[in-house]
């Protein structure tokens, strides 16, 4: 009897113990009124009249458990209401492997051990293949090496549920083996092992990989291909991986989705976007995956202007922001300087997990929002998420912008409450908020009861807090520190040069300055950029390659003239070089930001708000110039520096001047 119809399970029609089965009968079977008329009420007669006579368990009824926790259909088998065949249990392992439902797994292959099917190896692959999807890779194994005779998909079912959990090199090892015993690897299986290859980072597996597909023909098939471009990027190929890509003769969304992946994931944001117009000419349908690393990488430069345009194609498209892409959407809005759009689209997302929260938390951050940050965290635990060890990490970071010292000791201490051992981000974190607050002593004291021992960047945070007060003794032991543990990142070298310099202790500059010269230290050149009608305009410190050069340099001279009529001073405090005080405050007018500023106010039209970006941190005389400016043409200005957001309206910031 051919158990399979239409997507159903067939019943005997002899029911031998009716009473006890047909109470549940309509959750598991529809059934004609001949063969119910003696266990349903007269209500229940005419619901089920209309049906055809046959007996059928639903598909999505298979794992269906009775009150004593058992499966129904595997009583149904035992009571002789079903007629067994392998492929039935094949069906119970499937639909368990899909749904992650390990237990009823479990429960099918103990009543298969017990049957005329146990060792039918179709029947056994499924249930490698549904301990291997749940994780169970020590069972799948189990089951794998007892078996009789194993053929590819097997091995297959076997490598797949290895790569898939990130046991990488066990997932290559078994590749051998299988290549040991003979067998010939198919597309699904060369899919599984590229993913495998990609997750080592290296690249050298995945080439021998390569040379294996190209071995057994399978290279032009395009799953393996798309596998292949994804393989690539994620160790960083791209190149290779490009190359792979333009050679498939036939691409799908996977193939297109893997590459704009790469460029997402290295912060080459014009590429995954030329790729992804690229796509849409291709009449390829794009999906969540697609704008999820769209998203992303718009989120890497600050696109604000194309992260509107793809959120719109998104919509026309028809697709929603389900969680994981809702995610991205808010995170390249706040990274694009709206926090007021990251917010709207946190609020009209329809399921709201840990990570929305805390990317709403993170942008909060960023903006220096160090209240609506606590307050949502609050509302947070309110409804009954959970927090996490990112969940503090921004709350730390929010109240260290705001300089929140009292909230900030708190949520630290919080973490206890929820089994959250603090890692070296959190303390990085935490020295960072009391040393901006002037606490060197208890900074100090945080670093040296550490339970792990301290990394660069905890050091690096004391000589950031160091800067901030001009605290050049502990500024020198603190780059001493980071000295031994990083020598060669150039950031503590320069940092300690320019708390020397802004004291005027001159002969300590000149010696980190040599320092940096002898070490091969390199001060990364300072460079700002402005994004208008979808081009990038940069700028470094006097920069006179610009096309508009000459007008933004007249543009900043008349802003600078207006501006020092309402109240701002030059600080030349902040040139940090040994010259006299005329050639400091010329020098202080033509910083990159400076220049960013007046090439937008050129080029935008009245009230619009103006988003700069700037590679290193704002400088103090930029800063006050910008909240002059901001006042001066009643306009928002929206830096974006590596620490985080500024928001410069009418005359004021929203770091309230504590960065």
């Amino acid at each position: 009897m051919n158990i399979y119809k239409q997507g159903q399970t067939h019943i005997n029609p002899i029911l031998h113990n009716a009473q006890s089965l047909f109470p549940l009968a309509s959750r598991f079977f529809t059934a004609s009124a001949a063969h119910l008329a003696n266990a349903y009420s007269s209500e229940n007669e005419e619901q089920e009249s209309n049906l055809d006579s046959s007996c059928v368990i639903r598909d999505k009824d298979l794992l269906h458990k009775t009150q004593n926790g058992g499966l129904r259909i595997l009583e149904l088998i035992d009571s002789g209401s079903i007629q067994l065949e392998a492929s039935l249990y094949n069906k119970l392992l499937n639909e368990s492997a899909k749904l992650g439902r390990i237990r009823e797994g479990k429960d099918v292959h103990q009543h298969l051990l017990r049957s005329r099917f146990r060792d039918y190896q179709v029947v056994l692959n499924s249930v490698v293949n549904m301990y291997a999807k749940c994780g169970c890779l020590e069972d799948a194994r189990k089951v794998f090496d007892e078996m009789p005779v194993r053929d590819v998909v097997s091995w297959t079912a076997l490598i797949t549920g290895f790569s898939q959990h990130e046991r990488y090199e066990e997932a290559l090892g078994l590749f051998l083996g299988l290549l040991r015993v003979g067998l010939e690897p198919n597309q699904f299986t060369f899919s599984s092992l590229l993913k495998a290859a990609g997750g080592m980072g290296s690249g050298k597996e995945g080439r021998q990989i390569h040379g294996f597909c190209l071995k057994y023909g399978c290279d032009g098939n395009v799953y393996v291909g798309s596998a292949l471009v994804d393989m690539y990027v994620r160790c960083g190929l791209m190149e290779e991986g490009g190359g792979v890509f333009r050679g498939l003769s036939s691409k799908n969304d996977v193939s297109w989705n893997a590459l704009i992946a790469g460029h997402a994931r290295r912060g080459e944001g014009e590429d995954a976007l030329r790729v992804f117009k690229q796509m849409q000419k291709e009449d390829f349908r794009a999906t969540h995956f697609t704008y999820s690393s769209v998203f992303s990488a718009c989120a890497s430069i600050g696109a604000f202007e194309q992260g509107k345009w793809v959120h719109g194609h998104m919509i026309k498209s028809g697709l929603k922001p389900v969680a994981f892409v809702g995610n991205t959407l808010l995170d390249m809005y706040a990274k694009s300087g709206s926090i007021m759009d990251a917010i709207k689209v946190f609020d009209r997302l329809v399921k709201r997990d840990v990570v929305s929260w805390n990317s709403l938390l993170t942008a909060c951050a960023q903006h220096g929002r160090g209240s609506d940050t606590i307050r949502y965290f609050e509302k947070m635990l309110k409804i009954g998420i959970k927090p996490n060890a990112i969940t503090f990490l921004c709350l730390l970071t929010a109240c260290s912008h705001a300089g929140l010292l009292e909230q900030g000791e708190h949520y630290f201490n919080l973490m206890k409450k929820y089994d959250i051992e603090p890692d070296t981000s959190h303390y990085v974190t935490v020295v960072d908020l009391i040393g901006r607050a002037g606490d060197f002593d208890r900074a100090v004291m945080v670093i040296e009861h550490m339970p792990i021992k301290p990394e660069a960047a905890v050091w690096k945070a004391l000589l950031g807090a160091c800067r901030m007060h001009k605290n050049a003794e502990l500024g020198a032991y603190a780059a001493e520190q980071v000295f031994k543990l990083d020598p060669n990142d150039s950031g503590p070298h320069i940092i300690l040069y320019n708390i020397y310099a802004s004291a005027g202790r001159w002969k300590e500059a000149a010696k980190a300055r040599k320092a940096m010269r002898e070490r091969g230290v390199k001060k990364e050149p300072a460079c700002s950029w402005v994004e208008i009608e979808n081009a990038v305009h940069m700028f470094v410190a006097n920069d006179d390659t610009h096309p508009q050069r000459e007008e933004v340099f007249k543009m900043w001279e008349k802003i600078t003239f207006e501006i020092k009529k309402i109240g701002y001073v030059p600080d030349p405090s902040h040139v940090l070089l040994f010259v006299d005080q005329q050639e400091r405050e010329a020098k202080l007018q033509y910083h990159s930001e400076k220049l960013a500023l007046a090439f937008a106010l050129l080029n935008t039209p009245d009230g619009s708000a103006i988003r700069i970006k700037k590679n290193i941190r704002v400088c103090g005389d930029c800063h006050s110039a910008f909240k002059f400016v901001s006042k001066l043409v009643d306009r928002e200005i929206i830096l974006r520096d590596t620490n985080r957001f500024h928001h410069f309206r009418d005359g004021s910031c929203s770091c309230g001047d504590y960065w």
